[in-house]
């Protein structure tokens, strides 16, 4: 069982990433995934220390605390400082791309994506996080 947090201040994104990463041909090659929401940066803060994620899913935008301190803030950590990270962004010009990848996030995907996107590139964090 894989366990994917994904913080999006929009409901329809986060309720479409949770689709996407919980859908039965993704899921069950990690024996399931459990996605757990945060509609913010601060929410996720709240989170993280309440379990181990695999995998951190998060948009740039976001009211009170982005994408990027909270980034900043997990690469820090020391109990997540070697989780992945993907980035979904409206943001995708190349400056916005390197800034993220710079704080340590480990993939880039612009909005809007398809879902084959996403799984294709999560599945890669996650089979690295597994030894290969």
């Amino acid at each position: 069982m894989r366990r994917i947090l994904v913080v999006e201040d929009s409901g329809s994104t986060r309720a479409f990433v949770r689709a996407v990463l919980e859908d039965p041909g993704f899921a069950d090659a990690y024996g399931g995934v459990e996605v757990s929401e945060a509609s913010c940066g601060f929410d996720a803060m709240r989170l993280l220390p309440r379990g181990r994620f695999d995998l951190i899913v998060t948009d740039l935008n976001m009211a009170d605390i982005n994408g990027l301190e909270l980034i900043a803030f997990i690469r820090k950590s020391e109990h997540y400082k070697d989780v992945p990270i993907v980035i979904i962004s409206t943001q995708t010009t190349k400056p916005d791309v390197d800034r993220g990848l710079a704080l340590g996030a480990n993939a880039y995907v612009p909005k809007p994506f398809t879902p084959e996107q996403l799984r294709e590139i999560c599945a890669g964090l996650l089979a690295a996080g597994q030894g290969g």
